[in-house]
């Protein structure tokens, strides 16, 4: 049986969290739930949990303090916030979970299952970029946290080339040939390159805009990238590309 604990200081929240749990994650052992970081220290030393869900919003102790209170993260962190602002790009970052209050069952179930298949490997770099990223919110950072099958690959920003979704997994094209099968779709990989220079251009692929070297016109056109490859330019994004390849034409 895999074991989880709730931090958050909102008892409803806990409620409604501990009940979707019960009905769409029934593979999940609720351990505890702590109403306070301070109590939540305790416990998750005392028991251990294999998943915490931590909210990051809480008097005296916030999630993020949790945290950095704690020797060791031997568990699946996912984040729980009604706050989608700076916080959130670290976290994506380094390619922790989170999910935005009121949480979606679909989503919570998602958000687990991706905890559970990565169980075996947690990373402690994830938690790690996440505290950097926090404490030096204006530093550029060129690199980003990849989840693979066989755990976390760091990969610098500019290396990439394009990508491609695969059902839940997305393909990375790196300089050099090599190829990185992500375990996060396409979109979750497009949020955590959202402030670097990406661009989605269909709805299977995303694309280094600095490595495109040349666009040929179509219905949508296509894109031939550095690495010599052909991406598809689907007609609904073709013009929102041509803005972003030609910034300063009116």
């Amino acid at each position: 049986m895999i074991t989880t604990t709730i931090v958050d200081d909102e008892p409803y929240s806990c409620e409604a969290l501990a009940i979707l749990l019960e009905r769409h994650c029934p593979d999940l052992k609720i351990l505890d739930i702590c109403y306070s970081g301070m109590s939540a220290l305790q416990s998750i030393k005392e028991k251990r949990p294999n998943v915490l869900f931590l909210d990051i919003e809480m008097p005296n102790m916030n999630g993020f303090e949790l945290l950095e209170k704690l020797r060791e993260v031997d568990f699946e962190l996912i984040i729980t916030t009604s706050y989608d602002h700076y916080a959130i790009k670290a976290i994506r970052y380094s390619a922790l979970d989170y999910l935005l209050k009121p949480i979606d069952a679909e989503e919570l179930q998602k958000s687990v299952y991706k905890a559970m298949k990565r169980m075996k490997h947690p990373d402690p770099q994830q938690i790690e970029m996440l505290f950097h990223r926090l404490n030096h919110p204006t530093v550029a950072i060129n690199k980003i946290a990849i989840p693979t099958m066989e755990g976390l690959q760091m990969v610098a920003v500019d290396s990439i080339i394009s990508c491609s979704s695969s059902d839940n997994y997305t393909s990375l094209a790196l300089k050099g040939g090599q190829l990185i099968i992500a375990s996060r779709t396409l979109k979750e990989v497009e949020e955590m390159l959202e402030d670097f220079s990406f661009s989605r251009v269909h709805h299977s692929h995303l694309v280094n805009l600095n490595e495109v070297e040349k666009y040929m016109k179509g219905e949508g056109g296509y894109l031939i990238m550095s690495d010599r490859s052909v991406v598809d330019v689907s007609r609904s994004r073709k013009e929102m590309l041509l803005k972003r390849l030609q910034p300063n034409k009116s």
